[in-house]
Formats: C-alpha cells, structure tokens, sequence
C-alpha cells in the first residue's frame, strides 16, 4: 500500500471516530471560527469603507485644492482662484462651452441620528450648477433637484437613513437659516452620506466669503498631466491638483490601516488560544487511538502517514471551523451599514462587505490555525515507539 493509500486510511479512521470525542473536536471547530468571523467581520468592515470613498474618484475628475491641505475641510480657494482653475488646460466642456467644473463649499452641521436621537456630523456641500454633468452618476431616487439661489437641499440615500429629519419637505434650521429638503439622490459612493446644496446659498448662510475645492472634468484621462502642470506652475496659485481617484483613496487609507492592524491584532491573539485547543484536541485524540495507531505501524503503516493523516484531520475541522465563522460574518455583517467618522470629520455612510478574497484569507488563517496545532501531537504520535503504544 503507497502512502496516499496510507494517509486516506488513516484519515478516514480517524474522521469517523470524530462523534466518540465529539467535544474535544468541537474545541476546535468553535475555536477557529470564533477567529475567523471577528476577522472577517473587521476586515469587511475596512473594506466597506475603503470602497465606498474610492468610488467616489475617478481618473478622468481632478480636484484642486488649496496647496498643503490634506482633506477639503482644512483647504481654502478665492472666487478668483476657482475661475482660473476652471480655464485650466483639458477640462472637458458642455454644450454651452462651460467648464464641466464645480467650485465646492464643505461645511459639518449637526443632525441627530435615527438609531440613537444622538447629534452627529452631517456634512453639507454646496455645490456648483454644473455638478449634475460632472457627477452623471448621481441619480434623483426622491424629489426633485434644488433650485439655485434657493435654501434647498438634497439628501444622500446613506444620510437620508442615517440621519432624522431628512424626509422629504421637511424643514431643517442650519446655520441659523431655514432649509427645506426637496429630493433624495443616490451615487452609490462617499457622496450618498452628504447633503446637497446651491454653493452660493451655503456660503451666505455659513459666512463663507471662498470655497473648499474644485472638481473638474477632464476632456480624456491623459489630460491631467497637462493640467496639474499649468495650475502648478501658475503664479496666481497655490494648489495641489490630485485625480479624484487617488484623492478619495488617500482619504480612506488611515482608517482601513487601523481597521485591518486591529482585526489582525484581535485575532491573532483569538489564534494562539485556538492554536493551544487545537493541541489539547489533537493530543487527546492521539492518546485516545495510541493503540489503533500502534497496530496500524505494527502491519506496515509508515510514520510519514501518520504525521500527514493526523494533520490533514486538524486542518479539516479547522476549515469547518472557517466555514462555520465566514459563513456567521457574512450573514451578519455582510451589507450592514453604518456610519463613522471621515478626514472632514462628518460621518461616512458605508456597508459591510464580506467579499470572496476576506472569506478566502479567512479560512487560509483557520488551515494554519489547524496545521500548527495538528502538528505537534502528529510527530509525537509518529515517534511513539510501537511496543509502548500497544501496551496503552
């Protein structure tokens, strides 16, 4: 008999005398998935953020902001400023030779939350009258469009769930002004948690005299070189010049960074715990079979498969424990939303997003988790003199 034949043997042996020492396997199983579904969870959780803000960027958008400035909120552009930026070389142009360009004011106000009745910061941007071409993907699910020149808003679908008080017409008192929502928008990114507003109307009712950013349309990708180049180099500005692409994923980096060195760190210590069970498990499983094993050696089983057959069977209920664990994440957490805190210091609205790849990198911890404490009782096991096992 090979060994491949030797290691299905033993395996199979071993597998069905599971139901004999059923709570020492389950050790295991709970063990691992425990590990496996606080990190995907966490994971997921990273990811869900990420994606939301980068789908805010795209390559052929540039945004400028004041030179220095690592998010909108700390960044400021004159009137003049974004006239100049929006002539600049290989921004695209509508059917009226305009700029498909929008100079931007970003402000935080505070609304109170539906889950809590807590106040959180809601960010209100005001936008410019050509952002409807410049963001095509932003559609009216409710409502209707503001009316420039008017206090209206409109809402993201991620606020308008989020936050109370943003039914459509009702009434709201920001900046000490009365504002009416008048529609609900969906952009399926960093934008769905934002209300909308006339760029103008916001910044009489903030005391704004300049504006936060300008995002542009760009005639073709290629075309941003040419511009950074030209408002880089002009000497009435001081700018940075970003795709919005990298900008959105920039924003999105700090705390998908934190979020993943905590899951990791979280469930590297839930993994040494499931290591020793599975020791424990794996220990108890060889003393229990020591002499089934013995007699297997003593009629030609090599060592070689006994060490593979006792490993493969601690990877297997540590890949059932993986299962079990991702299987729990993504039932639970997968498309949950929620919100936190962004760099402009208002809330981002994001899902959950279990995805193959985490649920992947989840059962590859578990096939570790299971090798590392299967191989210790293995060799220990295979070792055992044969004389002394028979007589256990």
């Amino acid at each position: 008999m090979n060994w491949l034949q030797q290691i299905i043997e033993i395996t199979w042996m071993g597998l069905t005398s599971i139901p004999q020492r059923l709570g020492s396997a389950l050790v295991i199983v709970v063990g691992i998935a425990g590990v496996v579904g606080v990190l995907v969870a966490l994971l997921a959780m990273g990811e869900g953020f990420q994606a939301v803000l980068v789908k805010a960027g795209h390559i052929d958008e540039a945004i400028v902001l004041r030179k220095g400035a690592s998010a909108e909120l700390n960044s400021g552009l004159s009137r003049e400023d974004t006239t100049l930026i929006a002539q600049g070389p290989g921004v695209l142009k509508n059917a009226e030779a305009k700029p498909i360009a929008s100079a931007e004011v970003v402000v935080v106000a505070n609304l109170p939350k539906k889950s809590t009745g807590t106040d959180s910061n809601v960010e209100i941007r005001g936008v410019g009258p050509q952002v409807w071409e410049l963001r095509p993907n932003v559609q009216l699910i409710e409502g209707r469009r503001f009316e420039l020149g008017k206090r209206e808003l409109v809402a993201g679908k991620g606020a308008h769930s989020e936050f109370a008080g943003l039914t459509l017409g009702n009434t709201l008192r920001l900046g000490q002004q009365e504002w009416t929502v008048v529609g609900v928008f969906s952009s399926g990114d960093a934008h769905d948690s934002e209300l909308w507003g006339d760029a103008e109307v916001v910044q009489g009712a903030y005391n704004r005299n300049g504006y936060q950013s300008v995002t542009l349309k760009l005639t073709n990708a290629d075309s941003f070189d040419a511009l950074k180049a030209a408002l880089s180099t002009d000497p009435r500005l001081s700018v940075d010049v970003e795709r919005t692409r990298d900008y959105y994923a920039t924003q999105s980096e700090n705390l998908t960074r934190l979020i993943r060195i905590l899951g990791v760190a979280i469930a590297t210590i839930m993994a040494i715990g499931a290591v020793f069970g599975a020791l424990n498990t794996m220990y108890t499983a060889v003393s229990t079979r020591a002499r089934e094993i013995a007699t297997l050696r003593a009629i030609g089983f090599s060592a070689t498969p006994v060490v593979i057959s006792l490993m493969l069977e601690a990877a297997l209920l540590a890949l059932l424990g993986g299962l079990i664990g991702a299987a729990v994440a993504w039932f639970m957490f997968d498309k949950y939303t929620v919100s936190t805190l962004g760099e402009n210091f208002s809330q981002v609205v994001f899902a959950f997003n279990v995805s193959p790849a985490l649920v992947f990198h989840g059962l590859l911890w578990a096939l570790i988790i299971g090798i590392i404490g299967g191989l210790i009782p293995a060799v220990s096991a295979a070792r055992l003199p044969v004389t002394i096992a028979l007589r256990r």
